[in-house]
């Protein structure tokens, strides 16, 4: 009956998506894109293109200012079919204007593991968008509803996600107001610390208009860099309430096809403790162990792009820590990965190898003494780095590790096909209960097949996702074998 609902409303909303305004534009690439997000490791890797890569949303006149920098023609095919489509999606992306859009996401069951470009966070979910962009002004009004199969009860929420309102002042600072994904950090599956694995709370933020080097001769060798600063609510259903957070992320890249950052967060205020935001905040710079009034949590990040005998690659790493002291208490997270793209008739194949694990070790690298139910968990405030129910970082949550092979490649029509398989282990007996994802311990096995498919009928252009999972077992209370299939239109020319 769920397969049969799911359908039904996939293909209600498949017509009505027809008759949608195409989409348009937003001053950023915004998080939810492998396609976009594997292009434009290609052209890093490649050398046709320095920047951040490690900080999303990537401000388009970056990216576009590099590339018309760079002599492509001395680029291999597949670099210069990649910078082709980057190109086109700016071209679209960033035009001035008003546009409308219409995206709809159905599923019988959400995806365990949701990363870079997860799809529905719950089993349906429809939006629509009106977007206007400018020179100085840009905005979004969007507004849908979100269901889930609770416990058997279908619920259904309100959905503002996409929506903001920014100025650019003078093409150096960018502010902005409303509800936007991020993801800092270099993983391609998972990040530790901001992701887009929860639904954006409201929050402002100030950050670079783009990040190209900096003319002062005191900051030129940071290279590219991108500077952003995000004060949030954690409105919605939380055991505490009044939680304020912020968010501070510094990414640079002093040589070429190397990404350092550095970032902090807090949860601050909140119902029962005083509320100092910038005592708390100041006091708490090195989120230390010593007794304070916030939750804080700081991850450093590398990635470096290169070739080597022609080949494309990159390797990266993440470590976030609950605690200052990395020789006698860190409380650190890992994670680690490598994509090389593979040469292949019309675009090469990218190939992604990952491991993330987010039980705590006491120092950063002691790997043989754990800390269990530590990371995204904090005694003062009971919800821990979770927003409506879903971690802030990693989506697995607390005390779990995480192992992902993932391909992908774009044919010469730009149809887009992924594969992915994930061997998961979700939460640890040492600390049954302390996860949210599951509330006791389970490994399971779970393969993933995705294509995007940009269709066009008649003039009328839009994208179309189709995925379909299979796993061997299920985070509990749930238990054995499932499979799922999911599909999204969102309208685009």
């Amino acid at each position: 009956m769920r397969i049969a609902s799911a359908c039904w409303f996939a293909g209600l909303l498949f017509t009505t998506a027809l008759a949608a305004v195409p989409a348009a534009a937003s001053p950023w690439a915004e998080v939810g894109d492998n396609q976009l997000r594997g292009d434009i490791g290609l052209l890093v890797s490649s050398g046709a293109l320095r920047g951040v890569t490690i900080h999303w949303p990537l401000p388009w006149a970056a990216i576009v200012a590099g590339l018309e920098r760079t002599p492509l023609d001395n680029y291999p095919a597949g670099v210069r079919a990649a910078a082709a489509r980057v190109l086109a999606r700016a071209d679209v992306a960033a035009a001035p204007g008003l546009s409308a859009s219409l995206y709809a996401d159905a599923t019988n069951r959400p995806g365990v593991v949701y990363g870079f470009d997860g799809m529905g966070r719950g089993d349906v979910q429809a939006q629509l968008a009106l977007e206007g962009n400018g020179e100085v002004f840009s905005g979004r009004a969007a507004l849908g509803i979100i269901t889930r199969n609770l416990a058997g009860r279908r619920t259904g929420k309100l959905m503002p996600e996409g929506t903001y309102l920014s100025v650019n002042i003078a093409d150096q600072v960018r502010i902005s107001a409303g509800y936007l994904d991020r993801w800092w950090g270099p993983g391609e599956i998972s990040a530790l610390q901001l992701s887009n694995n929860a639904r954006p709370m409201p929050q402002v933020s100030i950050e670079r208009a783009s990040t190209g080097a900096s003319s002062w001769p005191v900051l030129r060798w940071l290279g590219p860099w991108q500077w952003e600063f995000i004060l949030g609510k954690m409105d919605g259903p939380q055991i505490q309430s009044n939680v304020y957070y912020d968010a501070m992320h510094l990414a640079i890249s002093p040589l070429p096809g190397l990404e350092l950052g550095v970032a902090k967060t807090d949860q601050f205020c909140g119902q029962g403790h005083p509320c100092a935001p910038l005592r708390d905040y100041f006091d708490n710079i090195d989120f230390s162990t010593h007794p304070d009034n916030v939750n804080g949590e700081g991850s450093f990040e590398a990635k470096y792009s290169h070739t080597l005998g022609g080949v494309a690659f990159q390797v990266y790493a993440q470590m976030m820590m609950e605690d200052y002291s990395l020789a006698a208490h860190a409380d650190a997270s890992h994670l680690v990965g490598a994509s090389i793209w593979v040469p292949a008739p019309e675009n090469p194949v990218k190939l992604t190898a990952e491991f993330t694990d987010a039980i705590a070790t006491t120092t950063l690298f002691s790997f043989g003494g754990r800390d269990y139910g530590i990371t995204y968990n904090d005694y003062q405030y009971p919800d821990g780095m979770r927003y409506r129910g879903r971690t802030l970082g990693f989506s697995l949550d607390n005390d779990s590790t995480l192992l992902s092979l993932q391909g992908s490649w774009t044919d010469k029509d730009g149809r887009f096909y992924e594969l992915a398989l994930h061997h998961a282990a979700i939460g640890d007996a040492h600390s049954a209960g302390a996860n949210g994802v599951s509330p006791l311990p389970v490994k399971l096995n779970l393969a993933e097949a995705r294509i995007r498919l940009p269709v066009d009928l008649g003039g009328q252009g839009f994208m179309l996702d189709l995925a379909g999972r299979v796993q061997d077992d299920q985070p509990r209370p749930s238990h054995g074998f499932a499979a799922a299939i999911e599909a999204g239109i969102r309208m685009g020319l």
